[in-house]
């Protein structure tokens, strides 16, 4: 991979061990990397980070470790103590079994965040158990929930649980432990599951069904496919468009697009007639290829775009201005969000030798104490 320069972003300087997983946990640490955090990941024998692709760039140095070995979990210990920050993803007690848990690793560095990334949790009857984001999403109601009406649910991915749910919100968790370290100067156990952060990710669907407006019967809601206005329409050259003109001045631009006069239609939100009225858009969105339609609401601005596979969505016109994502040795999503004086960067600079990274890392640790004592006098 082609390497940029050296981040500047707003976590330059944050130390960071990362104990080789997979999903959530490198995803998070990549989340920091790219924010200017440096990274050293553990790897066990055999592993590298290139293992695991894009997740793993932009670590600052990497560590093969067998941390069964008492000598090398002390070389584990060692690099912990200098961190800022831990994050592992075993299964709960795994790290305890290595010696290598909250109580061991917070004894050495008090002011360590020690983030947990597992699927159920710390504890609860399912906590030792294995899973994967669709059985989070079971639990939770979310996948019953993004379901046509009659038909099987369809596992959005593993965006939801692994991502959304786990990894990124693993990363929310370590920024306020360690904004609350500012005024403490101690660190803390940052427990983030995957089962609660799907759930957490339902909180607007949980609103609206506390508020009377939302139907557990799935494909009947506005926003799962009951509406004709939101929802996707196949084209006549087999391609797809996304409608989401839910407020009415976008609904009224989408008649205008289909040609439809809304003095002729049932009211928008008459739910007893959106199965017919999606049957009628279906038809209309079938006279015309994916293309056409696009010029047509390019035009109107009504919540309406082209549904694109993942290799066209690396030429759109909007992804390419933004340069949502990179292009250099392959594609990879760019860091987000973005800084106006402290810009990250992905794959920010050449990676150093374990050793080295380590002894800065203890130097800025031992400068750093001189100054507060200094300070104090």
């Amino acid at each position: 991979m082609t390497h940029t320069a050296p981040s500047r972003g707003p976590l330059r300087g944050l130390r960071v061990v990362e104990i080789a997983a997979l999903g959530s946990a490198p995803f998070a640490a990549m989340m920091l990397a790219d924010a200017g955090a440096e990274v050293l990941r553990i790897n066990r024998p055999g592993q590298n980070t290139h293992d695991v692709g894009i997740l793993g760039r932009g670590r600052a140095g990497e560590l093969s470790l067998d941390l069964k070995d008492p000598h090398e979990r002390d070389r584990a210990l060692d690099a912990i103590g200098h961190a800022d920050v831990l994050i592992e993803g075993f299964r709960p007690g795994v790290m305890e079994r290595l010696g290598l848990g909250p109580d061991i690793c917070l004894g050495r560095n008090p002011a360590l965040i020690y983030a947990r990334m597992t699927g159920w949790g710390q504890e609860g009857p399912l906590a030792n158990t294995a899973g994967h984001d669709i059985n989070y999403l079971a639990l939770t109601g979310a996948l019953r929930s993004i379901t046509r009406q009659g038909e099987v649910p369809v596992p959005p991915l593993n965006l939801v649980g692994d991502y959304g749910g786990g990894g990124m919100l693993l990363v929310t968790g370590i920024l306020a432990a360690l904004y609350e370290r500012v005024t403490s100067n101690v660190g803390q156990v940052v427990d983030t599951a995957m089962i609660d952060g799907t759930s957490l990710l339902m909180s607007g669907i949980w609103n609206r069904k506390s508020t009377g407006n939302w139907s557990s019967e799935p494909g009947t809601n506005s926003i799962d496919s009951g509406s004709h206005f939101y929802n996707v329409y196949r084209t006549a050259d087999d391609a797809f468009m996304a409608v989401g003109s839910i407020e009415p001045q976008f609904y009224q631009r989408l008649l205008r697009g289909l040609g439809l006069a809304d003095a002729d239609l049932p009211a928008q939100q008459d739910r007893a007639q959106w199965p017919a009225m999606k049957g009628r858009f279906a038809s209309i969105f079938r006279t015309r290829t994916r293309e056409e339609w696009t010029v047509v609401f390019t035009e109107l601005d009504a919540c309406v775009s082209p549904v694109l596979t993942l290799d066209e969505a690396v030429t759109d016109p909007h992804m390419q201005s933004r340069g949502t994502l990179l292009r250099e040795d392959r594609v990879e999503p760019a860091p987000a969000p973005r800084y106006s004086r402290t810009p990250g960067a992905a794959n920010g600079g050449e990676s150093k030798p374990a050793e080295t990274l380590m002894t800065q890392w203890a130097s800025t640790i031992c400068a750093t104490a001189a100054t507060t004592r200094t300070g104090q006098h």
